[in-house]
């Protein structure tokens, strides 16, 4: 068996040297691509425009809007074609806070770290109101104070009373030796999401109930947070059909810890609040922003390579690493390959989704609306001629390889293409798939998709979700990196010969971000 095996191995490994050998890559273009970046980069500007200007993102919110409308004259200012807003689906109702302000009133006057939840009721006016403890948030327990709950601000009792430990590190970035070994990363699958959504659902009408006995608001706080930071989502009441409830706010959880300290201890606690929060109504429908450097080569220029990111943030930022940093890079990425007057062979499509903290449905939309429904694999005519999907969405750390989704036919020519830039550290190249963000959309119907691996930074630490995901939290430096290599990456996959290699076609599934209720 040995003397058998070892010519064998040694074929092997000659036709992978080989079929590497033969993935061309024009080392010329390559270096336009970084010196474009290195002496002309715009990162700052659209970070900048994307963050400070236009503010949090939140679906179909006016800062949603404002993002779009601004990159899409960006797009049109830089040549870009077919760009502007495409509709994907119904979404349901924006919101925004007008006005958020908590304040300890007794025992004595102390402001507050505090900001609502998205889609939640305010308060209409300022008003002052004591502090009650619930053991746990059912309608057990709501039931058991019954009437003492009317007029009063409701805190949830916590059993961890311990901050997270200041000696361990906010900021990592990976080992060289790590790169090639990443495990599949943000991977859920349905009996996950089966077990998650009747939770988020049942925690919703729970609301709704305390709404019901007439408490005046819910106060929440995270586990993980302390010195200020504090992570901040929403409820379902974006979709149709599901009402707002009680005016929900997360606050600091040392303020919390100590609001739980003297409720229990019997202090006459109260806070002053007012918070008044806006719904939109007027559209429903939720929109991508899309644009294009069209192929020119006759035969090619009906196939696609995509690039992308979502466009939508969580609102207590300004969704600066989750996930204006795959914009901005995505949109660099762009500009560089614009300015440089490349004419691709295939044309590259740019989509910067919405809808994505709440199940995909931006990208999701698209694929429906372009490629077909993974429920029942019926595939529409496009599916066929897009070569990629290239997404960025792990905040704003450098590009440090590349998940191959089990596509190991891609291996080498990744490999090719990942050469030139590994004095900028992007070396990594893992069988392992990641999830959770918008590439899944596109692989759901057999399309070629894949998420770059990332220097975590202070991502999931510190930002993600939180009111510290803002600009000043990006690394620009590491931006510049990934647009580079992002840049590099799509010019390749529109210049080579051959479109991308695929997996086989997945069977017919629901896609795993696809409920019957909104989560």
């Amino acid at each position: 068996m040995r003397k058998i095996m070892l010519p064998v191995v040694a074929m092997l490994l000659l036709l992978s040297t080989m079929l590497h050998a033969q993935e061309k890559v024009d080392m010329g273009m390559m270096q336009k691509i970084k010196d474009e970046e290195k002496n002309n980069s715009q990162i700052t500007t659209i970070a900048h425009n994307i963050t400070d200007v236009c503010g949090p993102r939140l679906t179909n919110s006016p800062g949603y809007k404002r993002a779009i409308d601004l990159i899409t004259k960006t797009f049109r200012d830089w040549g870009l074609v077919n760009t502007g807003p495409e509709a994907w689906g119904e979404f349901g109702r924006g919101w925004s806070t007008e006005k958020s302000y908590v304040a300890l009133k007794q025992p004595y006057y102390q402001p507050m770290i505090a900001y609502p939840v998205a889609w939640t009721n305010g308060t209409k006016k300022q008003i002052t109101a004591p502090v009650i403890l619930l053991d746990k948030l059912d309608s057990a327990n709501i039931d058991k104070l019954g009437a003492d709950l009317k007029g009063k601000i409701v805190m949830v009792k916590t059993a961890n009373i311990n901050l997270r430990s200041a000696a361990k590190a906010y900021s990592t970035r990976y080992e060289d030796s790590v790169l090639n070994k990443m495990p599949d990363t943000y991977m859920l699958n349905r009996k996950q999401i089966d077990y998650f959504v009747p939770l988020v659902n049942n925690e919703y009408k729970t609301t709704l109930y305390l709404q019901s006995k007439g408490a005046a608001a819910l106060l929440k706080s995270n586990s993980s947070g302390r010195d200020g930071t504090i992570t901040v989502d929403g409820t379902s009441a974006y979709a149709k059909g599901y009402d707002a409830p009680l005016p929900e706010l997360v606050i600091t959880r040392e303020d919390y810890l100590r609001l739980q300290r003297m409720v229990t201890d019997k202090e006459n606690v109260q806070l002053e609040m007012d918070v008044q929060n806006k719904f939109y109504d007027d559209d429903l429908t939720g929109y991508n922003v899309v644009g294009e450097i069209a192929g020119t080569d006759p035969n090619l220029k009906n196939q696609v390579v995509m690039l992308g990111g979502h466009l939508d943030s969580w609102h207590s930022g300004t969704g600066a690493t989750d996930n204006g940093a795959g914009c901005i890079v995505m949109m660099e990425a762009m500009r560089i390959l614009k300015t440089l007057g490349v004419q691709p062979r295939r044309t590259i499509r740019i989509g910067l989704w919405g809808g994505e903290e709440q199940g995909l449905y931006g990208s999701f939309g698209y694929v429906k609306n372009h490629y077909g429904d993974p429920k029942d694999m019926k595939l529409k005519p496009e599916q066929k001629d897009v070569s990629a999907y290239f997404n960025l969405d792990n905040g704003s750390g450098k590009i440090r390889g590349i998940f191959l989704q089990n596509n190991e036919a891609v291996r080498d020519i990744f490999k090719a293409w990942l050469e030139p830039f590994a004095d900028m550290g992007a070396t990594g190249i893992t069988s392992s798939n990641t999830g959770s963000t918008d590439h899944l959309s596109f692989d759901a119907v057999g399309i070629p998709a894949f998420q770059f691996i990332q220097d975590p930074l202070e991502y999931e630490t510190r930002t993600h979700h939180s009111n510290m995901d803002n600009y000043d939290h990006l690394s620009i430096d590491d931006l510049k990196q990934a647009a580079t290599i992002v840049a590099a990456f799509v010019y390749n996959a529109a210049m080579r010969d051959e479109m991308l290699p695929r997996k086989p076609l997945p069977q017919p599934e629901r896609f795993i971000f696809e409920t019957d209720t909104p989560f």
